[in-house]
């Protein structure tokens, strides 16, 4: 068996911009919303590593047209760090309207601030 995970069309990256280090041991989320049911549906949980990324996060397969949420824990995220923080969370809510592209989700946070951006 391998020990490689398989590649996701939809990467992510936590960046702490107020120390300059990845945001490691991240917990987060990935949903997709039913649209018939309005309803977010759990699709992968998940943990940053020593980087700031989180591989693995949906398959090919899975990744269909439609509206999506990641949630990053990131008041869990400072408390680890003895700091407290504005957002006791970051959701970014997002649509695929065409899931044969690559979709890189990169979160750029310090205590008070956060900024995201489509990349691929």
């Amino acid at each position: 068996m391998s020990s490689t995970l398989p590649d996701s069309p939809l990467t992510t990256y936590v960046l702490n911009t107020g120390d300059g280090v990845p945001g490691a041991r991240m917990a987060l989320s990935l949903h997709r919303l039913d649209s018939l049911l309005v309803i977010w549906n759990l699709v992968t949980v998940g943990t940053t590593d020593e980087d700031g990324r989180c591989p693995g996060l949906i398959t090919t397969k899975a990744f269909t047209p439609g509206m999506y949420k990641m949630r990053f824990e990131t008041g869990q995220y400072w408390e680890s760090l003895g700091h407290n923080s504005f957002y006791p969370y970051v959701e970014i809510v997002f649509t695929i309207t065409n899931a044969n592209e690559r979709f890189h989700l990169p979160l750029l946070l310090s205590r008070f601030s956060y900024s995201t951006y489509r990349g691929s």
